[in-house]
């Protein structure tokens, strides 16, 4: 299933990061693709914010991981850029199964750790502040927040 939403402000973007965090579970994988700058971290601290966390969300790009652990459940931020020749033999999969919710950043490089069920979002920048969000799975799990979401972006 593929469903597309506009947000129009980073602020929105933030919002519909924040309004997927109500329906994630432990062991959820979202798989965050989109060129730099696109607002993959603006999306990340959205869910942030709706798992509690407290720590102000950056992106990993040179740490590869960030834990933030101070809300409901583990939220872990990879950023996988780095690690495109293949070498993604670095324990991802400890992470990915420690009962938290994993944001991807450039999946295609750790594609093998992507499980099924996987929430695909692909942003694109449509304008100065225009993100479209392309969300795929096939998970029905995520069909009632595609729901909710096209009723919020109303």
């Amino acid at each position: 299933m593929e469903r597309v939403f506009i947000s129009k402000k980073p602020a929105l973007t933030t919002a519909i990061g924040t309004r997927l965090a109500a329906f994630l579970v432990p062991g959820a994988v979202i798989a965050l693709s989109g060129d730099l700058g696109a607002g993959k971290t603006t999306l990340t601290g959205g869910i942030a914010q709706g798992l509690g966390v407290k720590e102000h969300v950056i992106s990993p790009t040179f740490n590869i991981l960030k834990e933030y652990r101070s809300g409901i459940m583990p939220l872990f931020h990879i950023d996988a850029y780095r690690l495109e020749d293949g070498n993604a033999d670095i324990g991802l999969e400890e992470f990915i199964d420690d009962g938290g919710v994993s944001v991807i950043e450039w999946p295609e490089y750790v594609a093998s750790f992507i499980p099924g069920g996987a929430l695909r979002i692909s942003i694109y920048d449509d304008g100065p502040e225009t993100r479209r969000l392309v969300m795929t799975t096939d998970n029905d799990a995520y069909h009632p927040y595609f729901d909710a979401l096209e009723a919020f972006l109303k």
